[in-house]
């Protein structure tokens, strides 16, 4: 594998890296992250990292939090229009676009050991593969088997409509209705969804917000500082947030795994499970992820694993170039 430049391109940060690598491993230098809406397009932070970091490389490989249509993208969550044809007339290298989901997919044969932990050592076997990411906003993809080779592919599925479970979803579902119309997985299993989750929260269980946390919540990331006093025990309305949000992720998890038939295994990723891995490991995700009435013992016996590396929609990117012969 000849040097290319790799990017996975978020609604909240962009990373970028040269790699390099012969078979499934994938060697990444020069890694470096950008905060996304502090540029007005991809090819100011391109411009940037090339200025920095020098741009001898055979071609660019980027992931886009998005849908991906004939190499052109408009990124969710995001005011950037990507083209891989207009990359390719600025920098002078051939160019593919992925959708990030879809190239994290690619990525999942370059993971060591010690890049994953299991939640559920399921029947392994040969089969589909299915990956969903909560991180700024929900992603989902698919792999599948042909008997031969695995075939990655994006799907959208995290705007699929939020199916509530129990009165207090259902309560959830027309307090998200009342603001946005269409309620998604997403808007109840991703960063952005923790501050509205907890302010239903709040009111649904008459709780006022601590005076400290407040102050906490006005000067950083709310989602992060939300899953921070969960993890620290310091406010109880926020360990039952986390609790919740962890059954609402194992829900989802279990549909894409069913529609899917991911017998081969689910995996985990995005920017917010390994920071939540100890709610994870508690029983709430994997509960959710069975319940499924007549299918339980089909899900039961699929593994399933958290991804706890950043960096691995960067290797399938790689993988995905050389797959595709632009290096």
């Amino acid at each position: 594998m000849k040097r290319i430049l790799v990017g996975d391109i978020g609604g909240t940060k962009t990373r970028l890296a040269l790699a390099e690598g012969e078979g499934t491993v994938v060697v990444l230098t020069e890694v470096r992250t950008y905060p996304s809406l502090h540029y007005a397009t991809l090819e100011l932070v391109l411009e940037e990292y090339v200025t920095q970091v020098g741009f001898p490389v055979e071609g660019i490989a980027l992931g886009v939090a998005g849908p991906v249509s004939r190499q052109r993208a408009q990124v969710t969550n995001l005011p950037w229009v990507v083209e891989s044809a207009a990359l390719r007339q600025r920098f002078g290298v051939q160019c593919i676009l992925l959708n990030d989901l879809e190239a994290v997919a690619w990525g999942l044969p370059a993971l060591r050991g010690d890049e994953l932990f299991s939640l559920q050592e399921g029947v392994p076997s040969e089969g589909n593969r299915a990956v969903i990411a909560a991180g700024t906003g929900l992603g989902e993809a698919g792999i599948h088997w042909d008997g031969t080779r695995f075939h990655p592919f994006a799907t959208e599925g995290g705007h699929t409509s939020f199916a509530p479970r129990t009165e207090r979803e259902i309560a959830l579902w027309r307090f998200l209705q009342a603001r946005h119309g269409h309620v998604s997985w997403e808007r109840v299993v991703s960063g952005m969804a923790l501050p509205e989750l907890h302010e239903f929260l709040r009111a649904h269980e008459h709780s006022s917000i601590p005076a400290w946390l407040q102050a906490v919540l006005e000067g950083a990331s709310a989602g992060a500082v939300l899953a921070q006093a969960a993890l620290e025990a310091t406010d109880p309305l926020c360990v039952e947030l986390m609790h919740w949000f962890v059954r609402l992720y194992g829900a989802e998890a279990g549909n894409l795994a069913l529609k899917v038939m991911s017998r081969g295994g689910v995996y985990v990723g995005g920017g917010i499970a390994p920071k939540i891995l100890p709610l994870l490991r508690q029983p709430g995700f994997l509960e959710s992820f069975v319940d499924k009435g007549r299918m339980r013992p089909l899900l039961e016996a699929m593994p399933v694993q958290v991804i706890l590396t950043d960096q691995v929609a960067l290797y399938g990117l790689a993988l995905a170039a050389r797959s595709s012969r632009i290096c």
